[in-house]
């Protein structure tokens, strides 16, 4: 059986494990204050291990790693480089971007978080999960929602604790929500180009330690997660962890040791010339065709709901984690977590996309997994934008059968972190990422987007009507479809990045003095109606009739006419609502 991996107090004995299968020696490093005492660890197998006297839970810890020197092969050993524990609970501060970090020789103690010994965790009771397929789930950064939040206490603002405060929950029950999604809260560091450009990465998509809570979100650690998930299941809200296996912030060959690459380099997914894998576009790629990668994420999964009680994730880039190098729709790690009884009822949530070869895996999922479906989002803004006919809406509407068959496992969306903000949708043509310093080149290209007539805000009350008549029409198709439904945070308040589609280097939270309260009343009535009928979007219902605006049934003509104005969808009873959309009225709705 394998070690236990990590630092564990117990019986009078602090234990630490580490895996390193090919280092030649390595130390266990304790710090207090600045004071860094070293001890020689003990190889068991591929694993090291020391034991230590007395209960050292709170102790400040690293690692240093010995052996050859030469990355060409692979071999990033260099006892300069403090490394963080993979299997890290807590640190005792942010990581910080530095050349020393790949710097072969510079000792790094002084840049490094150290990790915390933790004392023994409670245990929340199994539950099972807090959401229903076909309700809401609300995307948001944990800083971005609570930073400017007027009723949470200034010292609690941009803190996992802020989400439990009964001024942000009260707004999360308006709208109806059924799980917040909490974008990455894990420790992560900064891409290297952006210090020099006094930009930092707010979104935390550059993840180092995949358990460690960021010390900034969570400065409280296990315990204020714990908790805020307590209050929002209180509140009855599911609490879902977007969490990003497909690389590490250690980045590519010129990236820093901070961790895998210092312990365990064969981590990362690698090409049969040795050169890095890249299938994320962020230089490298964990391998999960490696049993022990597999066995990490198994173990961050089941250490936050055994110990926080969360009840399910959402996995960035997700081909990653089945692919070996390919993708593998029977890949080991799915039958992997199906077997962990603290896993097997979960949410689970790809991201079914990444940028390798064979990358789009729309609809390829297990059968009980949900997957964010990039196709509603484009079919949507299309056909409001005059682009898309009533045939490709309507299939969109009713579950995107052509992609998951009659079981509809669509998260459906109109915006994400990722892209233009809803608001911004129906605001700029073009992206205008000019302020993260890479000449507007980087971030998607073709949004599907329209302005209305004038570029960017507007005093013209003719655009102002029509923009928030188009928001209007969006979110009505949204809260009108079948499956599982998605808002960003401020989406619902008319939230803008000024055209900027990849803002993850700009710190935009939501205004809630300033946001759309109008827009946000609207929002909550939608929800609020389609909340009564939860179970009549879980699955399109069989043997309705499709009518024309005026009550006829439609031809295959009239279908696949562009200058079709809408439909309606007669349900074949009363457990379902009927679905009127009118392109020229620019009006969707879900009817009781």
């Amino acid at each position: 059986m394998a070690l236990e991996l990590g630092s564990h107090v117990n019986q009078g004995v602090t234990r630490f494990a580490v895996r390193a299968p090919l280092a030649e020696a390595l130390e266990l490093c304790l710090f207090e204050g600045e004071v860094e005492t070293r001890y020689a660890m003990t190889r068991n197998g591929e694993v090291w291990v020391a034991e230590l006297p007395g209960d050292l839970a709170g102790t400040r810890y690293g690692y240093r790693a010995h052996g050859i020197y030469a990355p060409e092969q692979n071999l990033w050993f260099d006892p300069a480089k403090l490394l963080v524990d993979p299997y890290a609970l807590t640190l005792d501060r942010r990581f910080v971007q530095h050349p020393r970090l790949a710097a072969y020789g510079e000792d790094t103690a002084d840049l490094v978080p150290r990790a915390i010994v933790p004392a023994p965790l409670p245990q929340v009771p199994p539950a099972p999960p807090r959401f229903q397929r076909g309700g809401l789930i609300y995307e948001l950064n944990v800083a971005g929602l609570t930073a400017l939040h007027p009723e949470v206490p200034p010292a609690q603002r941009g803190t996992i604790a802020a989400l439990a405060h009964p001024a942000v929950i009260a707004h999360l029950r308006k709208l109806h929500v059924s799980a917040v999604e909490l974008m990455p809260v894990v420790a992560w560091i900064d891409e290297r180009h952006l210090p020099p450009l006094g930009l930092a990465n707010h979104w935390g998509y550059n993840p180092v330690a995949m358990m460690a809570l960021d010390p900034g979100l969570c400065p409280d650690g296990v315990a204020e997660l714990r908790e805020t998930v307590a209050a929002l299941h209180e509140a009855g809200i599911g609490v879902i962890l977007d969490l990003v296996f497909n690389h590490s912030g250690e980045s590519d060959v010129h990236g820093g040791t901070l961790s895998l690459r210092g312990l365990d380099p064969a981590a990362y997914a690698r090409a049969p010339d040795g050169s890095l894998i890249n299938d994320t576009g962020c230089g490298n790629t964990l391998d999960f065709a490696n049993t022990a990668v597999r066995r990490l994420m198994i173990d961050t999964l089941a250490h936050f709901v055994r110990h926080c009680g969360i009840d399910g994730f959402r996995f960035d880039l997700a081909p990653v984690i089945a692919r070996g190098p390919g993708f593998d729709p029977r890949a080991p790690i799915f039958a992997e977590l199906a077997a962990e009884p603290c896993l097997a009822d979960r949410v689970m949530i790809a991201e079914p996309w990444d940028i390798g070869s064979g990358g789009y895996q729309l609809g390829n999922f297990p059968p009980n997994w949900l997957e964010w479906n990039d196709r509603y989002r484009d079919d949507v803004r299309r056909f409001w934008k005059g682009e898309a006919t009533i045939g490709t809406l309507a299939t969109r509407i009713a579950g995107s059968s052509d992609v998951f068959g009659a079981d509809c496992r669509s998260i459906n969306f109109l915006a994400a972190h990722d892209g233009f903000t809803l608001a911004d949708t129906v605001a700029y043509e073009k992206r205008h990422n000019h302020a993260n310093g890479e000449d507007n080149r980087d971030g998607h290209g073709e949004n599907h987007s329209w302005n209305c007539g004038t570029e960017g805000p507007s005093d013209d009350p003719a655009i102002r009507a029509r923009r928030a008549a188009d928001l209007r029409a969006m979110l009505g198709t949204l809260f009108a479809s079948t499956g599982t439904i998605m808002l960003t945070a401020g989406d619902e308040c008319g939230r803008s990045q000024h055209g900027n589609n990849n803002a993850y280097c700009q710190f935009m939270p939501v205004d809630w003095e300033g946001r759309d309260t109008a827009l946000e009343d609207d929002v909550a009535a939608m929800s609020a109606a389609r909340a009564r009928r939860l179970s009549g979007f879980t699955r399109f219902p069989e043997g309705g009739r499709w009518l024309s605006l005026e009550g006829a049934a439609l031809t295959p003509v009239e279908w696949e006419n562009p200058a079709t104005p809408g439909f309606v969808h007669q349900p074949p009873s009363g457990d379902w609502p009927v679905v009127r959309v009118d392109r020229e009225s620019r009006s969707a709705a879900a009817i009781a």
